[in-house]
């Protein structure tokens, strides 16, 4: 019983950590390493969430992340996201996001914005690679130049695809 409690600890501790370290997830579905005509240069997250929820009415945003807030540390650091927001989707079941912090994936998504496409496409195939063997935590990710959308597993296929449709249309 002991051993048992000892290994699910163990478990969560390294969940916890690769969730904060990338941030949720290999991708499920991936338009990672397709080239793509990079988003215009002055595309923030905040402005390619408002074009994408445009699309896709269901994505409600709950918050920015700033350096001092993210929980990757990554904001701003050297090949790495230069803006982030998270999101809720409507969409997601109530009863799973249930005990799931705000800004979480799992809750709906988030779209990280990077210097250049291979910075976006390096985060998303880390991600990928890193929960590669831990399916509970998939998400799809839409990488389209400098953008990085990740969405939650809890969506469909079909519902997830509507974010992938909207992140092409960010040029």
């Amino acid at each position: 019983m002991h051993k048992t409690i000892i290994t699910a600890a163990s478990l969560v501790a390294l969940l916890t950590t690769l969730t904060a370290c990338s941030s949720n997830a290999p991708s499920r579905r991936s338009s990672v390493g397709k080239t793509a005509t990079p988003a215009s240069e002055s595309i923030t997250a905040d402005s390619a969430f408002k074009r994408i929820s445009a699309t896709v009415s269901s994505a409600k945003r709950p918050g920015f992340v700033s350096a001092a807030i993210d929980p990757n540390h990554l904001l701003g650091r050297p090949h790495q996201y230069t803006s982030k927001v998270t999101f809720d989707d409507s969409r997601v079941p109530a009863d799973q996001i249930r005990g799931m912090d705000k800004g979480d994936i799992g809750r709906g998504g988030a779209i990280e914005i990077f210097g250049s496409p291979a910075d976006a496409n390096a985060r998303a195939k880390y991600i990928q690679a890193a929960l590669k063997s831990m399916p509970p935590l998939a998400e799809y990710d839409y990488v389209h130049g400098t953008v990085l959308v990740r969405v939650s597993h809890y969506l469909t296929p079909k519902q997830a695809a509507a974010y992938k449709t909207a992140v092409g249309e960010l040029d």
